[in-house]
């Protein structure tokens, strides 16, 4: 059994949002309330939707998959994965979803986070607004081709734009389709 395994749980600070705890001689941090996220893969005629938008722990903007919590609001603590999904797909890139597929749950950093996140698969889609977020969000979003996928996060990151870890499976996947793994 690995040391600290056994070890209590105890709760150091909580606030709406994120716990943070200790295990022994680990130190992490956790989604308050039992709240999950979303993130939603959107592919459709060969491109990908992305976000981008500015994140306070990184203190510059970030591109990522569109995603979201679900279960945040008081009254949605047990929202469906895919209804949050749809939610927040429209509210960030102003694209509707005819279908939302579950792809699995995913750790993001299991070696200091405890949060996990379904991956959703988003097709059939049909823009329908801006997009952009809801109040203070200022999400900026982005339809790129695939092909153009490696040179595109190339150009974001030089501009000085975080890349979050996800686009790694798009741009690794690209490589393997294209026989360069």
């Amino acid at each position: 059994m690995p040391p600290d395994e056994d070890a209590p749980e105890e709760i150091v600070w909580q606030g709406k949002f994120v716990t943070a705890k200790k295990r022994g001689r680990w130190e992490y941090v956790s989604r308050s309330r039992g709240i999950r996220a979303a993130v939603i893969l959107a592919i459709d005629e060969g491109q990908v939707l992305l976000v981008e938008q500015y994140r306070v722990p990184l203190g510059k903007r970030c591109l990522e998959l569109p995603a979201g919590l679900v279960g945040d609001h008081d009254d949605a603590a047990d929202e469906d994965v895919l209804v949050a999904a749809g939610r927040e797909i429209e509210e960030e890139t102003g694209w509707q979803a005819e279908h939302l597929d579950l792809m699995g749950e995913f750790y993001s950093s299991p070696g200091m986070v405890s949060e996990h996140f379904a991956l959703v698969r988003a097709s059939g889609l049909t823009q329908v607004g801006a997009g952009g977020g809801v109040d203070s969000e200022d999400i900026e979003v982005h339809r790129v081709p695939l092909a153009e996928l490696a040179e595109f996060v190339e150009n974001r990151r030089n501009a000085g734009v975080g890349v979050d870890v996800r686009i790694m499976g798009l741009l690794l996947a690209g490589q393997f389709q294209a026989g360069e793994l």
